[in-house]
């Protein structure tokens, strides 16, 4: 699946239409190979857009499930974690220390991202 489309299912509070339509509109990039039509595609890319739009608020709304809804702020905080730990900003416990070319800028990273969460 590609990394830019979240799942929008059972949170709280719900998608709303933007972001149902930038996933829609990460589908269509992804699957057309294109971020910008040319000029003769982009009525159809539009079309796309809005027609994978108004399925995706369908089945969200058809949808059921008996699980909670997820707390969308509490899932952020985990995301940004997760994507720390995956990408170096923030060495997990049992990750030795990076060394080589890109090792002097990984404090600054480790740096603004631990600001982040403290705002």
């Amino acid at each position: 699946m590609c990394r830019n489309i979240r799942t929008l299912h059972n949170f709280d509070p719900a998608a709303s239409d933007d972001e149902i339509r930038a996933s829609a509109l990460q589908y269509v990039r992804k699957v057309s190979g294109s971020t910008r039509p040319s000029q003769a595609n982009r009525e159809i890319f539009d079309r796309a857009v809005d027609e994978i739009a108004l399925a995706t608020a369908s089945l969200l709304d058809d949808l059921v499930t008996s699980a909670p809804a997820k707390d969308r702020a509490l899932e952020a905080v985990k995301h940004r974690e997760r994507a720390a730990q995956r990408y170096g900003t923030e060495p997990s416990p049992t990750q030795a220390p990076r060394r080589g070319p890109g090792a002097a800028t990984v404090p600054a990273r480790a740096t603004a991202v631990a600001s982040q969460h403290q705002h």
